[in-house]
This record gives structure tokens, C-alpha cells and sequence, in this order.
């Protein structure tokens, strides 16, 4: 297929931190009014910047969240990143072997920069991301589904849109990635594949992802 660039998001890909921070999305939530299932937060916030939940709990209440809303959120995630958090599993792998093959790669993330690098410490993945290779929400206006994140990436990366290839497991990721112009593998390991609808293919573990970009 000859991509010249793999842009993985973080969350759900690389680390395994979906359940926990949903889980302690859903309890924040609901202790400050707004009652939020686990299953209710993976639906309706997987793969979004911080600025979503702010928006829909307003759209859907017409309350806002405290000011010191996202500082406590991400205050509890991280100390449970300490605690519990680790690599998906294989992802190891397939980096190491990016590495190996000198295939450029990098992500691209609704996720802060903070959250990032705190999330790589606990799961031990920060050999394979200096700064260079580290994209944020934070870096553009718009978080997922806007293209922006993506493209941002893709022009620091130097790399045209269409050379690029998303790793993605959320609905809202592959949203951006299609309205960016790239490709688009969506991992099925959390997500089912209804809710990944427009994606270019679909993988449910780490090992059958190299074989299916052909890279």
C-alpha cells in the first residue's frame, strides 16, 4: 500500500487506558449530578478532548462543570495510571518492529500532553515517543472528530495526508481520520465494529496489524 507514515492514536492503542479513565469518568460524573454509566461514558466520550464532555454535559443539562473540573478528572486518572495502567498488548511489538524497519510512525491524541507522557511512564512506552512523534489536541483548535489533530501531525511529520495510515478504536477517531483523507485501521478489541462504520479495515489484536497495512 506504500504509506510513508503510521499516525497511532494513544488511548485504547497503545496504552490500555480506556477502562480506567471511563470508569473514573463515569464516577466523577455522577457524583457531581449527572448520571453516567461505564458504558454510557465509553459511548459517548471514548476517543474525545476534554472539551466534548464539557460541551455535551451543557448541551444535554444546561449546567456546566466546575472550573476545576478537568484538574481533579485528571488528578484521580493519573494517580490510577500509577497504580494499574499498562501497554496493550502487543503494541510493544508492533512499535519495535517500526523501529527495526526505520518505518516513520507517531500519534496523534485527544488526550493532553501531560496525560500522555504520564500514561507511557506507567505502561513503559516512552523509548518509542520523543517529542517530535507526540501530537496533542491540545496543539489545534478542534480535538476528534475535526481533522485537524490529524493533519497537524501529518504536516509536522512532513508526510501528505494520503501517505498516511490512522490506528484508531474509536468512532470519533475514525471520523477524523476519513475527514482528513487518510486510511483509517480501526482496533475492535474494546469498540465493536458497527460503531467504527467508515473505517478502512478492522483488526481485533496487535499481531494482525503490520500484515493488513503492508508495511
Amino acid at each position: 500500500m506504500g504509506y510513508e507514515l503510521v499516525i497511532f492514536d494513544n488511548d485504547g492503542v497503545l496504552v490500555d487506558s480506556e477502562p480506567i479513565s471511563n470508569r473514573i469518568l463515569a464516577g466523577y460524573l455522577t457524583e457531581l449530578g449527572h448520571p453516567t454509566s461505564y458504558e454510557d461514558s465509553l459511548r459517548d466520550y471514548m476517543g474525545s478532548a476534554m472539551h466534548r464532555i464539557h460541551d455535551l454535559v451543557l448541551e444535554r443539562t444546561g449546567q456546566r462543570l466546575p472550573d476545576d473540573f478537568d484538574e481533579v478528572f485528571h488528578g484521580r486518572v493519573f494517580a490510577a495510571f500509577e497504580r494499574e495502567l499498562k501497554a496493550v498488548q502487543g503494541a510493544r511489538q508492533v512499535l519495535t518492529e517500526l523501529a527495526e524497519r526505520g518505518i516513520p510512525y507517531c500519534l496523534a491524541s485527544s488526550g493532553s500532553h501531560q496525560r500522555i507522557r504520564v500514561g507511557h511512564r506507567s505502561a513503559g512506552l516512552s523509548e518509542f515517543f520523543d517529542d517530535a512523534r507526540v501530537f496533542s489536541a491540545e496543539d489545534v483548535g478542534k480535538g476528534k472528530p475535526a481533522p485537524d489533530l490529524f493533519l497537524h501531525a501529518a504536516a509536522r511529520m512532513g508526510v501528505a495526508p494520503q501517505r498516511c495510515v490512522v490506528v484508531e478504536d474509536s468512532g470519533l477517531g475514525v471520523q477524523a481520520a476519513v475527514a482528513a483523507g487518510m486510511d483509517v485501521y480501526a482496533f475492535t478489541a474494546m469498540t465493536p465494529a458497527e460503531r467504527l462504520a467508515g473505517a478502512t479495515g478492522y483488526f481485533g489484536a496487535m499481531d494482525e496489524l503490520l500484515p493488513k497495512l503492508a508495511v
